[in-house]
């Protein structure tokens, strides 16, 4: 992995020695680089995406069908809330280019084992935060909205009033709010996990230290992050297919850059 030059020393917080300085280059060649991964890969991420795309479908058409559509929405919020952690096997697939191997899709999918207990923890984290999210969104829709019926017909036509306006302007506020959270926490921590031994906690600080490090290049990858994966769910997320391969994998250089190796015993 290519390392970025002026590691952070001196500092008093742990792990901050570790975290290496990037500016706004970095973050177009993260991008240009996931997109040389997923041309590489050939079938293999496509695949990856397709599984994420055709189970974006599923849920909402289910939904639809069971008459919660009023689900759907916050459900494609809480998809883009775990995007670290689906993103999980890309991440081994860029690992596997860069150390000269293959991988098939199978293994790919099973990557979460090379650290198993703490990424299924931070994987449970974060269905927490999406199950948070779902309840909020319900509850406020009450608060905002409360004689109607929690139905698509009955939000649009409730859309242009002041308290649908409100609801609207209220939800993409709280919904920054949490995906900012888990950008800042799991940026690099997912990846991190992956590579090396290392427990959540240890994985989420580093995370945070990175992003206070490169505040404006980390901005731009999470507004990147956020407009290509939103692109690749508007065309019924069959988008996905290239989308979350390309930001999967341009992830994976983002901690490269990101992280110095831990230091040798």
């Amino acid at each position: 992995m290519a390392q970025a030059p002026h590691p952070q020393s001196g500092s008093p917080l742990p792990f901050a020695d570790r975290i290496h300085g990037v500016t706004i280059t970095h973050v177009w060649r993260w991008l240009a680089l996931g997109w040389a991964d997923y041309r590489r890969s050939g079938w293999v991420s496509a695949a990856y995406g397709g599984l994420f795309a055709a189970g974006g479908i599923f849920i909402t058409f289910g939904l639809a069908w069971l008459g919660w559509p009023y689900l759907i929405t916050p459900m494609i919020g809480g998809f883009l809330l775990i995007g670290p952690l689906l993103a999980l096997g890309l991440y081994a697939i860029s690992r596997a280019h860069a150390q000269g191997r293959p991988i098939g899709l199978i293994q790919a999918l099973l990557a979460w084992r090379a650290n198993t207990f703490h990424i299924m923890t931070a994987g449970l984290v974060l269905m927490l935060v999406v199950m948070i999210w779902a309840r909020l969104s319900i509850v406020l829709f009450a608060i905002f909205l409360p004689y109607q019926s929690m139905s698509v017909d009955s939000f649009l036509a409730q859309s242009l009033t002041m308290a649908g306006i409100s609801f609207t302007l209220f939800m993409l506020v709280l919904g920054a709010g949490f995906a900012a959270l888990v950008f800042v926490t799991c940026v690099v921590s997912l990846p991190m996990m992956l590579d090396q031994k290392v427990d959540i906690f240890s994985a989420a600080l580093m995370s945070v230290l990175a992003v206070v490090r490169n505040p404006a290049p980390m901005a731009l990858w999470a507004m990147i992050i956020v407009a290509v994966i939103g692109l690749g769910i508007l065309p019924l997320f069959l988008g996905l297919v290239v989308a979350l391969p390309v930001i999967g994998h341009a992830s994976w250089h983002a901690y490269g850059d990101l992280i110095a190796p831990p230091p040798a015993n």
